[in-house]
Formats: structure tokens, C-alpha cells, sequence
């Protein structure tokens, strides 16, 4: 049965892995870089996120296999190639394989703390 005239999000979703792309948003918490998808969504509005270089500002911008992102989380400043796109949030060792660190986190490179 139909459910309308529109596609609707999973269907967007199915294009979009189809043509090997995802949301940022829905990318960064299956990858598990954040607790929920709204965090996700709040940093990646925030222009905080870069992709490639380029600032990101839109929850939606797409990410591909090979697309290297830099971003802010917690005290560090993360350097993650993607590697996979994944289909689900699912256990640590699953999201582990959808991104490559290249710039794991050390002591020396935590972010000076605010005054």
C-alpha cells in the first residue's frame, strides 16, 4: 500500500546510500562520535565542522567514503577520514570501521581550557 504522492525519509535515505552518500548528521552519530542524532545535527549547524576543508553549517551536507572531516569533541580537535557510510547506530566495533583516525588524541593536543 501507497503511502503518499512525496518520498519519504527512508526512501531519501535509500537514494542516498544507493548513490554512496549520507547525512553528516545521521553519519556522526552512527559512527558514534555523538550520544544522539540531535547533538549531531546542533554541531554540525554550528559551522564548527569542517569537510575537506570547507565549513559546514547544514545538518544535511553529505558525506562520501573518502571525505575527511575535522571537527571539535570535547578537548581535542578530531581528524577522521570516512571510510564506510554504515546503515545503522550498532555496537562500538561496527562504527569503528566506518572512519579512519588521523589524528587520534593525545595529552599534548587537547584544546587550551577556556578561561
Amino acid at each position: 500500500m501507497a503511502k503518499g504522492k512525496g518520498a519519504g525519509p527512508d526512501d531519501e535515505d535509500a537514494a542516498d546510500l544507493a548513490e554512496g552518500r549520507l547525512r553528516l548528521d545521521k553519519w556522526l552519530w552512527y559512527a558514534r562520535f555523538l550520544k544522539s542524532r540531535s547533538l549531531a545535527a546542533k554541531l554540525c549547524g554550528s559551522g564548527a565542522i569542517r569537510c575537506g576543508g570547507t565549513p559546514i553549517t547544514k545538518a544535511h551536507h553529505t558525506v562520501r567514503p573518502g571525505d575527511v572531516l575535522t571537527f571539535p569533541l570535547g578537548n581535542h580537535i578530531r581528524v577522521i577520514k570516512v571510510l564506510a557510510l554504515g546503515t545503522r547506530r550498532g555496537p562500538a566495533p561496527e562504527a569503528q570501521a566506518l572512519y579512519e583516525d588521523l589524528a587520534p588524541p593525545t595529552p599534548e593536543s587537547r584544546l587550551p581550557k577556556a578561561l
